[in-house]
């Protein structure tokens, strides 16, 4: 008996990030991934005329710690997405566990998401949005394709935080981190 799992054949490598010759199930797959919690973020960049953009993401990893490296992914078909190839710089802003509602905010289309929000211009005129858990101002280092999404690097130039709880996500819900007694005691 073999318990390792199945695996399709090979991709022909000149197809394989073609999205229509995958053998995974793409809503499967993303309930896969569901399972993984991650923070949840706004990324934020300004505009050539100066306006703001920003969207929710969970899609923040950091990279490096020397030099200080982040990245984040956008889908290629999103409409802010040359925003931020020509930005100079983003801010990713790190949500607090009552931060649900901007967070439902920012990952709807609007003309104007900032309309009532608290914020400040960083780094490049990115905005930093106030009662954030976190914010990395960073330097767009570069950007890489990866099947339908634009992977974007960046060096972090400045960053603050604060002892407030994150807002998490995972299987298509927000939640919050609970700390386990038993390790609480621990020293």
């Amino acid at each position: 008996m073999n318990d390792l799992p199945k695996q399709p054949a090979a991709p022909d490598p000149a197809n394989e990030l073609a999205s229509d010759s995958s053998p995974i199930d793409p809503r499967d797959f993303r309930n896969a991934l569901g399972t993984f919690a991650t923070g949840v973020t706004i990324i934020t960049a300004a505009a050539a005329d100066g306006k703001p953009y920003g969207l929710t993401c969970n899609s923040f990893a950091s990279v490096s710690l020397n030099p200080p490296l982040v990245l984040w992914s956008l889908v290629v078909y999103s409409s802010s997405l040359t925003i931020f190839q020509n930005a100079s710089h983003f801010t990713v802003n790190v949500l607090g566990d009552s931060q649900q509602a901007l967070a439902n905010k920012f990952a709807k289309s609007s003309d104007d998401k900032f309309a009532g929000v608290d914020w400040r211009p960083g780094l490049g005129n990115a905005p930093i949005l106030a009662e954030s858990v976190a914010n990395f101002q960073c330097r767009s280092v570069n950007r890489y394709y990866g099947g339908d999404h634009v992977i974007f690097l960046g060096a972090v130039e400045a960053y603050a935080y604060n002892a407030s709880e994150p807002l998490l996500f995972a299987r298509g819900t927000y939640g919050r981190f609970v700390v386990d007694d038993e390790r609480k005691k621990s020293p």
